[in-house]
């Protein structure tokens, strides 16, 4: 994923005619790390592709990740439902306070 990630960040950079220079001096990261970012490893902090992303102008891409999380509010609801449905179930009647408790010590 970071690689695909690196291939989209180099393919925004030169269609917006930018060189690595440019983008390193700008982001302020050396030219160096741009590469890196560019070839999506994974030890680039990141900050570093946030600062890459900013000065492409597209920083606000991030603020979709897990915007949506379909599969948490999916969980979330499930267990919103069954604590309500359990809350509704009725209780099990308790045994008559004389009746012998089978995992009661004897003494």
């Amino acid at each position: 994923m970071l690689t695909q990630l690196g291939e989209r960040i180099k393919l925004a950079r030169r269609r917006r005619k930018l060189s690595t220079l440019v983008v390193s001096q700008r982001a302020g990261i050396s030219r160096t790390t741009v590469y890196k970012v560019e070839a999506g490893e994974p030890g680039v902090t990141l900050g570093t592709y946030l600062r890459v992303l900013a000065t492409l102008g597209l920083d606000g891409d991030l603020d979709a990740v897990a915007s949506d999380d379909k599969v948490g509010r999916t969980l979330q609801d499930h267990g919103l439902l069954s604590t309500s449905a359990s809350k509704k179930r009725l209780k099990a009647p308790s045994p008559p306070s004389d009746a012998k408790n089978p995992l009661r010590e004897r003494s």
